[in-house]
């Protein structure tokens, strides 16, 4: 059975973080061109940091201090994933520059520099929301409670699995404004299952040993996240807006009320696309918490 770590010293990245959210959100509101158009993955960065060195203190260990590899192959698939999603927004981008949801304003007219912007941000996305994850995970949801078992068998997940393949590939045959759930859940009910079934970490399987923990924590993290993206993305010179036929016109920042509602299930989409694509990098990992509480894969034992 693993123990946590002793808790260790805030990390000098953690005091960076704060630092680079201070000075960002300074120099936005004093109009600095360069940080308002950079604003997203400036302040996200430092978030990361921030809460990075919180769950040093907390833990003795953080993807940024002891599994930092780990870091690193959680930003390329977020780099990755969001991409998808992008292709999701302009399935047909050869075409026209239709976006269906969400469209981009003000920025880098430098096409290699845009790109670099569009990189960086989408990097930290699966980051941002795995640490706050993490960070639920040893506190609010430290402790293990019994709670019912819900126990998928296997023809059920297998069903699960085919509807969310369904759902995957529905938006790219009949693009739609109206099909934005599917995008936002169908990867779940695709992925989460197979994860399950290949032995790897699963929402299902911890709901068939009556944890709980990692779900909630996800969830949690998704809605924090995705206030903060919005409350972040409001003020910046570069910024994304959204249309949707439900509700449009009825926002909180940009972001129309009902697509606060998939920010949660959206972090639990990003933990499976993660946990998917992790299982093809290398066989199973030397610490799986089968039924446990733990965000990202943990190559090595803890002490």
């Amino acid at each position: 059975m693993k123990t946590e770590g002793p808790k260790s010293r805030f990390a000098a990245h953690g005091y960076a973080g704060i630092a680079i959210i201070i000075v960002a959100e300074a120099l936005l509101f004093s109009r600095n061109q360069f940080v308002g158009h950079w604003f997203t993955p400036i302040v996200w960065t430092g978030y990361i940091f921030f809460v990075d060195a919180l769950i040093y203190k907390l833990r003795g260990r953080s993807l940024l201090t002891t599994d930092r590899l780990e870091f690193l192959v959680i930003a390329i698939i977020s780099i990755a994933g969001w991409w998808l999603f992008e292709f999701y927004n302009a399935p047909r981008f050869w075409k026209s520059n239709l976006e269906l949801w969400w469209h981009y304003h003000n920025l880098e007219p430098n096409l290699f520099l845009r790109r670099a912007g569009y990189d960086w941000a989408f990097a930290t996305i699966f980051p941002a929301m795995f640490e706050t994850a993490e960070l639920f995970t040893i506190t609010v949801f430290k402790q293990q409670k019994q709670r019912v078992a819900v126990r998928f068998s296997k023809p059920t997940l297998a069903v699960l699995g085919v509807l969310g393949a369904v759902g995957s590939i529905a938006p790219f045959v009949f693009p739609s404004e109206w099909l934005a759930p599917l995008v936002w859940l169908s990867l779940i009910l695709l992925l989460d299952p197979v994860n399950t079934l290949r032995g790897w970490p699963s929402l299902a399987g911890d709901l068939g040993h009556g944890d709980w923990r990692r779900l909630w924590s996800l969830l949690m993290s998704g809605l924090v996240c995705g206030v903060l993206w919005e409350f972040w993305n409001y003020w910046a010179i570069s910024k994304w807006t959204y249309t949707v036929p439900y509700f449009g016109n009825v926002k909180i920042f940009e972001m129309p009320v009902l697509g606060f509602l998939g920010f949660p299930p959206f972090a639990i989409e990003c933990w499976a696309m993660y946990i998917f694509c992790r299982s093809l990098l290398t066989s199973r990992p030397a610490t799986v918490e089968t039924g446990g509480a733990q965000i990202h894969i943990t190559t090595r034992p803890e002490s």
